[in-house]
């Protein structure tokens, strides 16, 4: 049973995803909340610009960035992400402290730092503490929390509790969507909120993203650009996303 706002929300999202389109009579049916309530719920989807209003309903957006399952993300940019991986990799030094957010990026740095000696690595990914696992020089922490099927990632307030004990040297943040005004963002909304966590109790902030990415956004926010020290994508990214990124103080690596 959805009980509240945001859990409605999220599952309105995935219905985006999965259809397309959504008809406010079939969602209030659903949830069983009033007519006006599901276009309420319509309306913030369309101020965020991840819908085309229509009579009676939604439709996704082009530019909105689909909740796709791991295994789906893997097969898409992969000689990007694995040069990515690699660059981010030789950002890390001995006896680090880092954060790998879940995603198919950042587990190309997982794979990549397994030489690294005395190193401490927080992250909310099964799949990543797996292929850490069983190291003796490398100390793996996991956040605990509630498993998200799709992504293999643990979010919630158990997540967010064991994060907010600690603090970081780096955070290496993979995004579904980065825009120039909408920010760092994801599907889920509580994945978001353990990325924002993130973002506060590390030092230095990493994106790490193909530039496929550049100019989407999805449902729930992360962060604006400001904490962001550096993005690491391939060389496709535009001139127009390179200069507004420099001009805000970011250093952009092209790999």
């Amino acid at each position: 049973m959805v009980k509240s706002t945001v859990e409605r929300r999220d599952k309105i999202f995935q219905l985006l995803n999965d259809e397309g389109s959504v008809k406010v009579n079939d969602l209030s049916s659903l949830f069983g909340v009033s007519s006006v309530t599901i276009r309420n719920d319509l309306e913030f989807f369309e101020k965020k610009g991840i819908v085309h209003r229509t009579y009676g309903g939604a439709l996704l957006r082009n530019n909105v960035y689909n909740d796709s399952s791991i295994e789906e993300k893997q097969k898409l940019h992969i000689n990007e992400k694995q040069k990515i991986g690699q660059y981010a990799a030789e950002m890390i030094n001995d006896g680090n402290s880092i954060v790998l957010d879940s995603g198919t990026t950042t587990r190309e740095i997982a794979i990549r730092i397994k030489d690294k000696q005395n190193l401490t690595v927080m992250t909310n990914a099964i799949n990543i503490a797996l292929e850490l696992a069983g190291l003796n020089n490398i100390s793996v922490m996991m956040t605990g929390g509630v498993l998200r099927e799709k992504s293999y990632s643990l979010v919630g307030p158990e997540a967010e509790s064991v994060l907010s004990n600690f603090y970081f040297d780096k955070l290496f943040l993979g995004v579904d969507g980065l825009d120039i005004n909408y920010g760092l963002t994801t599907t889920n909304p509580l994945e978001a909120q353990l990325n924002r966590l993130m973002v506060k109790r590390s030092n230095q902030v990493i994106a790490v993203t193909d530039s496929s990415k550049f100019g989407r956004h999805s449902f729930s926010f992360i962060s604006d650009l400001d904490p962001i020290s550096t993005i690491i994508t391939d060389s496709d990214i535009t001139e127009e996303y390179e200069s507004a990124f420099m001009k805000r103080g970011i250093k952009v690596v092209k790999v």
